[in-house]
């Protein structure tokens, strides 16, 4: 560890800021670290009092739990409010006011990925899925059904199905004026609008609107057709010299599709940082992403493959001038919370920093690449930089991070309120206050959300002492858990988030299971969410045909009429009948969350990995990250509280379902086994002491244990 300014910098850290973060801008390692250590000085003690609060709260409502119960609905209010736990609740939300806002935040619905930024390979994978390839996603996805093998290399039959398909959907979105895309033999392109031959004669669009631009046909017969519809693009590319366009009936190769509009670059949940090495690894990307520096080497049919973020798109718009649309998703940085501390930087009595602190002033210094355009390309033409925040608890939190924002940019000389704020709602404090949550940061909130996983793990955690809760699928058709979804979108549509700024919803946890996924979470368009995470840039391809079917602002026109769901809904617990739990689904409870929170802990403390696709018991490969095991952690922490298991019963089936996890990843390289000695496996003891600890564990998170687990993994593993 070095000293600057009265701080001890790992040097792995100190070495990423001074020789790659101030590179090229006009700041000095001198004032960065002297402004880290003001930040810490000023923004700690509040930040410990914010999580003191917490606590208080916290404990407060265990007491009455413990000596009520569940009591009654409008007892727990009235505790509530008289804890100041509840804010009072405006007639009508504050109008947000907020300048700045980039196209894909405030007028285009599409999906959102969420990246690890420890994964340089998987965040350009990312932020260069703005466009996707419809054709591969119907060819290698079950979103078309299969029959048989496919033949190597390229299978006709399959490439025929996927063509079919492709036609109805042209029919479907961008229908001609008369017969169907399956008849047309060629695309003509010109300024004066889109021509589709037939044998029939030439036809033109429906609605020649959606005729956005086009690449004139070459002599070899190549060039695109862009169309239009909600807002999103679709480029037809055509090109005889390839084996798909020389079986399509009109030479198009591919249909590609605009698809993942925005990308949060990850620095909290889908990580696993936990030292300097980590975090400068995982800010190394979100620096090179905005300088457009960032490459990735890999293997790919026997050659070296080097990835980097893709350059702009180019066309001729239908008036003749010319037509540029951006190659990459917008993009914005997920910063940690405010209960998490790094050893990363150290004062000088040896307190670890709050982690929020420098990552939020890391994420702005990277900004000022793309501020000050010094890369090749542009992630914000607006002129801002995203940073969304998670596990704030009440508007007062926010407020802290706005006060900590605005700190930044004065120490930077940034234009007030150039760093806008993600509110991720998904604490229940934050979620019966949202409307006071969006008001405090009214002139920078860009994005809310929803999630299943972190917003029950913290209902179960708040609720913890009134009773055993129900299992984990049961919630999903609570009253709370509804009401949830439903206000969250309408309190955002009541503050002015149409056309200025993203309501989302959260992640499709099954990355194989594409059918699936088009059959539902074509829900969340039409609940009013201009965005959705999904788990792959595939998937965003496939998940982008939702919001071409959907017109989302018209939909949110609607809902905004339907006034705002009852805040009180939100209070009904979701606990359970002990006596209505069979033994067999107790069993079955307990072995499915068991086998899902080793099946990730083992990754994260052992290999490192903060976000995977992990197999359940049934081997259905599902995506998690912390919030997954958040959940899980305490649902089995909550059931050894009220003795619907016992400490025997968890120790027994974590012993048996660390087997089985160890078989499933058996092929998997550099995979530590827990079974074979689970006294001194820190996966597998880790695991435990999520469960052992979740009771008094601050908000049932599991940052702390899977830290310290990982820093002794690390420790032990060979130089």
């Amino acid at each position: 560890m070095a000293d600057s300014s009265g701080l001890r910098i790992d040097p792995h850290l100190r070495s990423f800021v001074e020789e790659e973060l101030l590179a090229q801008v006009d700041l000095t390692a001198d004032e960065f670290w002297s402004t880290l250590a003001q930040l810490q000085e000023r923004f700690a003690p509040r930040i410990a009092d914010a999580l003191a609060r917490r606590d208080e709260l916290q404990a407060r409502i265990d007491a009455w739990h413990a000596e009520h119960g569940a009591g009654t609905l409008e007892d727990y209010e009235q505790l509530l409010t008289e804890l100041g736990y509840l804010a009072d609740e405006p007639a009508t939300p504050a109008a947000i006011d907020v300048d700045r806002v980039d196209r894909e935040i405030a007028e285009v619905a599409g999906p959102q990925l969420v990246v690890p930024a420890t994964v340089p390979r998987y965040a350009l994978n990312a932020a260069n899925a703005r466009w996707g390839s419809l054709f591969d996603a119907y060819y290698g996805t079950d979103a078309l059904p299969q029959t048989g093998e496919l033949a190597p290399g390229y299978d006709e039959r399959r490439g025929a199905q996927v063509i079919t398909a492709a036609d109805e959907l042209l029919d479907e979105l961008f229908p001609l004026a008369t017969g169907s895309h399956a008849a047309v033999t060629a695309y003509r392109p010109s300024a004066d609008g889109l021509v589709a031959e037939t044998a029939d004669g030439q036809v033109a669009l429906a609605d020649p609107a959606q005729f956005a631009g086009f690449r004139a046909i070459d002599d070899d017969g190549r060039g695109a057709v862009l169309l239009t519809r909600n807002g999103l693009h679709l480029e037809l590319t055509i090109d005889p010299t390839t084996q798909v366009g020389q079986q399509h009936h009109a030479d198009v190769a591919d249909a590609v599709l605009e698809s993942a509009v925005t990308t949060i670059v990850d620095l909290e949940d889908s990580v696993a940082t936990v030292d300097g090495e980590d975090k400068a690894l995982a800010y190394r990307t979100w620096l090179g992403l905005l300088t457009g520096d960032l490459t990735a080497e890999f293997t790919k049919g026997g050659k070296t493959v080097t990835r980097r973020v893709n350059p702009d798109r180019t066309y001729t718009a239908p008036d003749g001038s010319e037509l540029t649309l951006p190659g990459r998703s917008l993009m914005l940085v997920r910063n940690c919370g405010h209960h998490m501390t790094t050893n990363a930087v150290l004062t000088a009595d040896g307190a670890e920093v709050a982690e929020g602190v420098l990552d939020a002033l890391v994420s702005a210094v990277a900004g000022l690449y793309d501020l000050q355009h010094k890369g090749p390309h542009t992630n914000s033409r607006a002129g801002s930089v995203y940073i969304v925040k998670p596990k704030q608890h009440g508007p007062e939190e926010v407020a802290l991070t706005v006060e900590l924002f605005a700190a930044v940019e004065e120490a930077l000389g940034l234009e007030p309120n150039t760093l806008k704020i993600g509110i991720m709602d998904e604490e229940k404090r934050t979620t019966a206050n949202l409307a006071a949550c969006i008001a405090e940061a009214k002139d920078r909130v860009i994005f809310v959300n929803t999630g299943f996983l972190d917003r029950t793990g913290d209902e179960i955690h708040t609720c913890f002492r009134a009773g055993p809760v129900l299992p984990k699928g049961d919630m999903k058709s609570t009253t709370w858990l509804q009401t949830y979804e439903d206000r969250n979108v309408d309190v955002a549509l009541a503050a002015g988030f149409e056309h200025a700024a993203q309501i989302g919803k959260g992640m499709w946890a099954k990355p194989a299971a594409m059918a699936e996924m088009i059959e539902q979470k074509i829900g969340h368009p039409k609940a009013g969410a201009n965005c959705a995470w999904v788990p792959s840039p595939t998937a965003a391809t496939l998940h982008a045909l939702h919001y071409l079917r959907v017109p989302v602002q018209q939909v949110q026109e609607q809902i905004a009429q339907r006034g705002i769901a009852d805040r009180r809904k939100l209070l009904e617990l979701p606990l359970a009948d002990p006596s209505s739990l069979s033994a067999e689904d107790v069993t079955h409870e307990l072995e499915t969350n068991a086998q899902s929170i080793l099946g990730y802990v083992v990754r994260w403390v052992g290999m490192g990995i903060g976000c995977s696709t992990v197999p359940d018991l049934e081997g259905v490969g599902l995506m998690e990250d912390r919030a997954t095991l958040r959940i899980s952690s305490q649902l089995i922490a909550n059931w050894l509280a009220h003795g619907v298991v016992t400490e025997e019963q968890v120790r027994d089936t974590f012993a048996r379902m660390a087997a089985i996890v160890d078989e499933q990843n058996a092929g998997e390289p550099g995979y530590p086994p827990m079974a074979k000695d689970l006294e001194h496996s820190e996966s597998f003891q880790a695991a435990l002491e999520l469960v052992f600890a979740g009771a008094k564990e601050p908000n049932g998170y599991t940052e702390r244990a899977l830290t310290h687990w990982r820093q002794k993994a690390k420790a032990g593993a060979p130089s």
